[in-house]
């Protein structure tokens, strides 16, 4: 059975990652759109070539390859026994079959996949039916030799009966007639006869009893008879090597059988014991073993997973028959692991069954039909548009302005690293924006928020043009279906210039209406506010023409944006309503967590009664931390939701039990003589939100190369708790905090047992770092050392320095000229520097452990009671191997 090879696949057998397969194939000459097409075996030579002449290497000389791929030669070498029957004994034959063909492939040109494919089922077609004739031939052959065999049978019964019947009769003649001399012999003489005498009554004759001495003559069909010659045997002799019997054969056995007891009292043989009631006779005709006349089919209910040793018991064979079917396809499993619904599949049309898919979905078809009740009238819903270009091209203070907020100065290092969602009241309607990171680790947030939209603003910077992330973004866009809006930013600093930013999209088949083109483009300054209207007015034109519209009334449903696990409220999600209306007290299921909303909150901390379609809120309530991207729907009662969010951990968890069980012989063969020298990196990744797990993990994964392996062995949301310091101590790995802190009783088992930890707050830093470390670039790392921690205990307000926290420093020393971080429950809110640090009402340079101060938080002022203050220095340490 032929099987396609696709990108991803390839990508698994070679051990490389997808996006350098990708890299190669483009390096080649060949393009491909995605991870899932196929690879035809030309276009593997091809790449084979490209990755040979880029290393150096030489290429094989063009006819040797020709000759190999023209000719091939298949020897097969078969050895089997037959066991042949001769009357009571057997003998054993060991035959052999030798077969070698050869097969010529046509060089005339390369086979395009249509006419492999083709050819592939052509000679599939012509094996089955070569196959179908060797089999009809050889039931014809014993169907022929079953004929002769009972015509023998029937021919040498009949000799044998009418030898016996003539026999029989020889013996009743002499009988007679020595009967007859006797009775001669032993006749008195006749007396004169007296008439006048009474007559004495007759009585039958007695038959001569035969002398004691002599034994009666042996019957042919004795069995206790060995004299006997094999030809003179009685007829059960004749079935001795035969297992299996015909109807005509049980009932001519058995007649043979009755005929020979007949006229015996009792049922007794001639030896004087009792018939065996077990053998012959009409006794073992309905009870005897026929054999199968056609091999059995079963129809297999097979899920989507499944053990081996329960296929088996499905199959009604033995577990190592089907571990055995499974090593001949390449598959390496156990009897008690599990395999993919496809695999099994396979395996089971191997041997001769077929395969059903079976039905295991009883909870999501309550949920679909349970989503399915709640159809109304379709009214007008607010547009959802997706802010996408390279980093640092203005999205964020675009949607600041239209907000009339200032996010972008409260996020580390100015750039955004999550999916922010909001909904604005314009003068041109509502209108919900989802802000998406532009940095290149995060292409799997940009990709979702293009999946969630229905309009797509590209911000592209008149000073800089056309970069990496914008060419992603228009690709993301094309790839989910959305309209695209350019707005081109920035163009009041001098250096603008939005004509070359209109050619070189060009370049990208995004034309403008003034070329000709269908994509509105609108120059806008995101600081001054030129153009902002005008991008309004197309963003409102481009909803008219859409139409959009979604169910208002009845149970909602939408899709997870983005989730986090907060201290104080739980695991929190922001999700985007699509259909109905959220309200406090549903029950939902997200993904493979479900829970009952306690709260909903919108962007700016309010709790609203209900959010419509195209609102973006907050849920709290969950029982765990969803993924992001997940669907979420709205049931009617907890128990639904729980069979749901249980049956979907089920299918995950057998997912990954497939996934890490069986293992191809390709991969093994591929990871041999691969592991000497490679060092391994262990990771423990916690992030703030799970966007960031997801970007980080990707980000770090893709960098292992020929001499070092990242391996993330564990990642989650939230600060580092106590389980996390153990998990990093017994893998020796680093543990990174994204954005969040470790708690006192992890921070005691990171210094006992000596493990790395490193704080970090923008990606570029995560990745470069890590970077630095795989590919061996051991200099001078900038590390951020915590010097001291201060703990507010009241805030005051200033007319001259606004919020003045009250606090006491609890560890270090907090001086006044080092950069500072804000805490609340662990997680970092706000990075900056110090305006102010006073012991009373001097100012001081720094205040040391166990001493009140005066802090004031430059362009800060939300600071609360109970929050931590962080004061940290970045030193340079020379890095060591």
């Amino acid at each position: 059975m032929s099987q396609q090879t696709t990108i991803r696949k390839l990508a698994e057998l070679v051990n490389t990652p997808v996006e350098k397969l990708l890299e190669q194939l483009a390096g080649a000459g060949m393009k491909f759109s995605g991870p899932d097409q196929v690879v035809t075996s030309t276009e593997k030579v091809k790449l084979l070539g490209f990755l040979r002449r880029s290393h150096g290497k030489p290429e094989q000389a063009p006819e040797e390859t020709d000759q190999s791929a023209k000719k091939i030669t298949l020897n097969r070498r078969k050895q089997q026994e037959v066991t042949v029957n001769s009357g009571r004994s057997k003998t054993t034959v060991n035959v052999e079959v030798r077969q070698k063909r050869t097969y010529v492939k046509d060089g005339a040109r390369p086979m395009t996949p249509d006419e492999e494919r083709a050819d592939i089922l052509r000679k599939l077609e012509e094996s089955r039916a070569r196959n179908l004739a060797e089999q009809q031939a050889l039931a014809e052959k014993d169907r022929l030799r079953d004929e002769a065999i009972v015509r023998a049978r029937e021919e040498e019964i009949a000799a044998r009966e009418r030898a016996e019947a003539e026999k029989k009769a020889a013996e009743e003649a002499a009988a007679a007639a020595k009967a007859a001399e006797a009775a001669a012999a032993t006749k008195p003489k006749r007396a004169p006869i007296d008439e006048t005498a009474p007559r004495p009554p007759r009585t039958p004759a007695a038959a001569p009893a035969a002398p004691r001495s002599a034994p009666p003559p042996p019957r042919s069909d004795d069995r206790n008879n060995r004299s006997a010659p094999r030809n003179e045997r009685g007829p059960g002799d004749r079935f001795a090597g035969q297992m299996h019997l015909s109807a005509a054969d049980r009932a001519r056995r058995g007649n043979s059988n009755n005929s020979n007891n007949r006229g015996r009292p009792g049922g007794r043989n001639q030896s004087g014991g009792r018939r065996d009631m077990s053998r012959g006779g009409n006794n073992a005709g309905p009870h005897a073993f026929e054999r199968p006349t056609a091999p059995v089919v079963r129809e297999v209910a097979i899920g989507e997973t499944i053990t081996v040793a329960d296929l088996a018991q499905k199959l009604a064979l033995k577990g190592g028959e089907v571990v055995k079917a499974l090593f001949k396809m390449g598959v390496m499993a156990t009897i008690t692991q599990s395999i993919d619904h496809d695999t099994a599949a396979l395996v089971t049309e191997e041997l001769g069954h077929k395969a059903i898919r079976a039905n295991d979905n009883d909870a999501e078809d309550a949920l679909l039909a349970s989503t399915g009740e709640n159809q109304g009238e379709a009214v007008q819903r607010p547009p959802v548009v997706t802010i996408m270009g390279h980093v640092d091209h203005g999205k964020t203070s675009l949607l600041d302005y239209i907000r009339r907020t200032k996010v972008a100065h409260g996020e580390a290092g100015g750039i955004t690293q999550h999916i922010g969602a909001y909904h604005v009241d314009t003068p041109k309607g509502v209108i919900s924006f989802l802000d998406t990171p532009g940095h290149a680790a995060f292409t799997s947030m940009r990709a979702r928020g293009a999946k969630l939209t229905d309009i797509v603003v590209l911000v592209v910077a008149a000073d800089d043009g056309v970069m990496p992330q914008t060419k992603e973004a228009i690709q993301h866009a094309r790839s989910a279906g959305v309209p695209l809006i350019v707005a081109i930013n920035k163009i009041d600093k001098s250096g603008a210039d939005p004509m070359r930013v209109k050619n070189e999209l060009l370049s990208e088949q995004v034309v403008a209406e003034e070329f000709g083109g269908d994509i509105q483009m609108v120059e806008i300054s995101a600081k001054t506010g030129l153009g902002i209207d005008d991008l309004l007015d197309a963003v409102s034109v481009q909803a008219e023409l859409l139409e959009l519209k979604a169910v208002d009334e009845g149970r909602a449903s939408g899709v997870v944006i983005e989730s986090s696990l907060d201290k104080g409220r739980g695991p929190v999600a922001t999700v985007l309503v699509q259909q109905g209306r959220l309200k406090k007290g549903d029950y939902l299921v997200c993904g493979i967590q479900y829970g009952r909303v306690r709260a909903l909150f919108d962007e700016t901390g309010k709790q609203p009664e209900f959010a419509g379609p195209s609102i973006p809120v907050q849920v709290l309530g969950l029982s765990g931390v969803p993924e992001a991207g997940d669907d979420f729907v709205v049931v009617e009662d907890e128990r639904l939701a729980k069979d749901v969010a249980q049956q979907r951990e089920t299918k995950r968890r057998e997912s990954r039990l497939v996934a890490t069980a069986g293992s191809r012989m390709e991969d093994i063969m591929a990871t041999l003589g691969k592991g000497e020298g490679q060092q391994v990196l262990n990771l423990v990744i916690k992030a703030d939100v799970q966007g960031s797990v997801q970007a980080l993990s990707q980000a770090l994964v893709a960098l292992s190369n020929e001499d070092i392996r990242i391996n993330v062995i564990h990642s989650g949301v939230g600060g580092i708790t106590e389980s996390d310091a153990n998990s990093a101590a017994a893998s020796k790995a680093t543990v990174i905090g994204f954005n969040v802190r470790a708690d006192a009783s992890a921070r005691r088992i990171i210094e006992s047992n000596g493990v790395d930890l490193r704080y970090f707050s923008i990606i570029y830093d995560v990745i470069d770092q890590v970077k630095q470390v795989a590919s061996g670039l051991l200099g001078v790392e900038i590390r951020e050392e915590i010097i001291g921690i201060a703990e507010v205990r009241d805030v005051f307000r200033s007319s001259k320095l606004g919020a003045v926290a009250g606090s006491m420093v609890i560890e270090g020393v907090v001086k006044r000229n080092k950069p500072i971080r804000v805490l609340r429950d662990s997680v970092v809110i706000f990075e900056g520097e110090l305006e102010s640090l006073r012991r009373f009402k001097e100012n001081v340079e720094e205040v040391r452990n166990g001493t009140e101060c005066g802090i004031a938080v430059k362009a800060y002022n939300d600071v609360k009671p109970g929050d931590q203050i962080e004061c940290f220095e970045r030193i340079e340490v020379p890095r060591t191997l």
